[in-house]
C-alpha cells in the first residue's frame, strides 16, 4: 500500500520536473527520495517516472497515478486540519483554487476580511486561467474550496457568491465616449481591432462568444495573458477591450462602457464535498464580502 509520505514524494517531482529540486524542496537527500519513488513503483507494478537527461516527466501510469495521489494528499490535509479544530485549535492553512480575473477583482476584501477574523489561518492560492481548468483541477484534489464560474455538472455543494458585470473599456477621446456615454452596442465595434487575452485565457472566450453572439469575430490588434492589463491597454488607445467591472480601478483613466446586451457571469463557491467548519466559515465570509461589482462601478453603470 503506497504510503502519504511516497506520494508526497511522487507529486513534489513531477511539479519540480526534477529529483534534485524535488528533494531540496523536501528537505530530503536525493537517494532517499529515489529509493523511496522507486518503492512506490514497485508498490503499484510499473515505472511512473519517465528519467530523462535534463527532466523528470511522469509516464502514462504515473499520469493516471498522480490525480489520485493528490487528492489522497489533500484528504490526509483537511483530515489533519478536522484534528486540530476538533481539538480547540485552527488550521494553519486553507487552500484556494481561483481565477487570475478573480483574485484580482472578486477576492482581496474577502482575503482582508477572513485575515481579520481567522490570522493565524494561511491561505494558499492556486490560481488559473480558465473556468474549465480550475474546475479539473478542484476535481483532481487540488485545493479546499474554488471560488469562479458556476460550473457544469459538478456533483458537490455549490454556493452561488454574485453576478460579475462585464465592461467595455476605450480611451476617454474614443468616438464612443463622446459627451460622456454610458453604453454601446457591441456589434458597433466590429470593424475594430481589440485588446484581446491570449488563446487560453477564460477571458478570450468570453470576448469571442460575446462578440459571436452579436454576428463578429473580433479581431486582435494585441493579446495579453495579463488581466490587468486589458483595461490599461484599452485605455492607451490600443484598442476596446472587455473586462470584468470588477477589475477596474477607482479614478481609471479610461472610459468604461456597459455593452448592449449586457454581459454577466454567475461567480460560485464550491466544494468536492460537504465543507468542514473552516471552509464553511471561509464560505460565509466570501459571501459577504465578495467585489463582484464594486461601488464605484455601481454607481456608474445604474
Amino acid at each position: 500500500m503506497p504510503s502519504l509520505r511516497q506520494l508526497e514524494y511522487l507529486v513534489t517531482v513531477v511539479d519540480e520536473g526534477s529529483f534534485t529540486r524535488a528533494a531540496e524542496l523536501l528537505h530530503v537527500t536525493q537517494p532517499a527520495l529515489s529509493h523511496q519513488v522507486r518503492a512506490l513503483e514497485r508498490a503499484v507494478g510499473g515505472p511512473l517516472l519517465e528519467r530523462l537527461p535534463r527532466m523528470v516527466r511522469p509516464t502514462p501510469m504515473g499520469r493516471a497515478m498522480l490525480p489520485h495521489a493528490r487528492a489522497a494528499l489533500a484528504a490526509a490535509e483537511r483530515g489533519r486540519c478536522a484534528a486540530r479544530q476538533a481539538s480547540g485549535l485552527e488550521c494553519g492553512e486553507l487552500q484556494l483554487a481561483t481565477l487570475h480575473s478573480v483574485s484580482l477583482g472578486v477576492l482581496p476584501p474577502v482575503l482582508r476580511a477572513w485575515r481579520k477574523e481567522y490570522p493565524d489561518v494561511h491561505i494558499r492560492l492556486f490560481e488559473h486561467r480558465h473556468a474549465d481548468e480550475l474546475r479539473e483541477a478542484m476535481s483532481t484534489g487540488e485545493a479546499d474550496i474554488a471560488v469562479g464560474p458556476v460550473p457544469s455538472e459538478w456533483d458537490g455543494p455549490v454556493r452561488t457568491i454574485g453576478e460579475e458585470e462585464f465592461v467595455v473599456v476605450v480611451p476617454p477621446d474614443d468616438p464612443c465616449a463622446v459627451d460622456g456615454a454610458d453604453r454601446v452596442r457591441l456589434d458597433a465595434l466590429a470593424e475594430r481591432s481589440w485588446v484581446h487575452y491570449a488563446p487560453g485565457h477564460g477571458l478570450a472566450t468570453v470576448l469571442d462568444q460575446s462578440c459571436a453572439a452579436v454576428g463578429f469575430q473580433p479581431r486582435a490588434a494585441v493579446r495579453t495573458e495579463q488581466t490587468a492589463a486589458a483595461p490599461i491597454l484599452a485605455a492607451a488607445g490600443l484598442g476596446p477591450t472587455l473586462a470584468p467591472a470588477n477589475v477596474i480601478p477607482p479614478h481609471f483613466d479610461g472610459h468604461v462602457l456597459r455593452p448592449e446586451p449586457p454581459i454577466r457571469r454567475a461567480l460560485a463557491a464550491y466544494t468536492r464535498g460537504a465543507p468542514d467548519p473552516l471552509t464553511g466559515a471561509f464560505i460565509e465570509t466570501l459571501a459577504a464580502n465578495a467585489c463582484v461589482l464594486p461601488e464605484h462601478m455601481r454607481r456608474q453603470l445604474r
